[in-house]
């Protein structure tokens, strides 16, 4: 059975990585929620996507030279919060699991600290998780800080590429492009025992011809197609 993950959140129905959009995934039914993460400038883990405020609020600047205080008097879309990292860990309370993208510098070590706080203090596992990133130096500095994180590798360019680092990190799954995919590299990445988590797949013929593979994970802006 294909997992249906939420592309932050629910992404085609509300403001992307809002809590607002956790909880209509979650209402939707996922198997998992993917978001993104930075540090900002008094070093708490905030969900956004962009390195700027500017697309998604009605402010301006770089998302790691703003405090929470200044990013929370922000408005998504006129109306939704940037969130924190607890926040959306304590809204999806293991309601499904998380795959927290490291999208910002120094993203590795507070997420590795806040996940370990989770798993030791409020009973979620390891399992519950899933930290996936661009960046090889990120997965590097989070695999060297707990080897119990499941590990996945993003790619936009190759699934070799892919491969080639999930063999690095002994990682969990490799998350390509899903234009990327073809029946050799699905084969190739299974023998190797990594899931299979493609994105952003929203179009109702692609969902169809990629469930027709030996995939695990489809992450979508429309869960609710999956």
């Amino acid at each position: 059975m294909v997992q249906k993950i939420g592309h932050r959140g629910a992404k085609g129905y509300v403001a992307e990585n809002t809590l607002e959009s956790f909880q209509k995934a979650l209402d939707l039914g996922v198997n998992g929620i993917e978001l993104d993460v930075h540090v900002c400038a008094s070093g708490e883990l905030v969900v956004f996507h962009d390195f700027t405020v500017d697309r998604m609020t009605n402010g301006t600047g770089e998302i790691h030279k703003l405090t929470l205080s200044e990013l929370k008097k922000l408005k998504i879309a006129d109306a939704f919060e940037i969130p924190t990292l607890e926040e959306a860990f304590d809204l999806i309370n293991r309601k499904c699991w998380i795959n927290v993208e490291l999208k910002g510098h120094e993203t590795a070590e507070p997420t590795c600290k806040l996940i370990e706080k989770y798993v030791s203090e409020k009973g979620w596992t390891y399992e519950d998780f899933i930290v996936s990133s661009f960046q090889k130096e990120e997965l590097d500095r989070t695999r060297a800080h707990n080897t119990e994180i499941r590990l996945a590798t993003l790619s936009q360019a190759s699934v070799e590429q892919a491969l080639e680092w999930a063999d690095e990190l002994s990682a969990y799954a490799i998350h390509p492009h899903f234009s990327l995919l073809t029946d050799d590299n699905i084969h190739e990445a299974k023998k190797k025992g990594y899931k299979i988590n493609v994105w952003t797949v929203n179009h109702y013929e692609d969902i169809q011809r990629l469930e027709a593979h030996i995939i695990d994970g489809i992450i979508s802006d429309f869960p609710d197609r999956l």
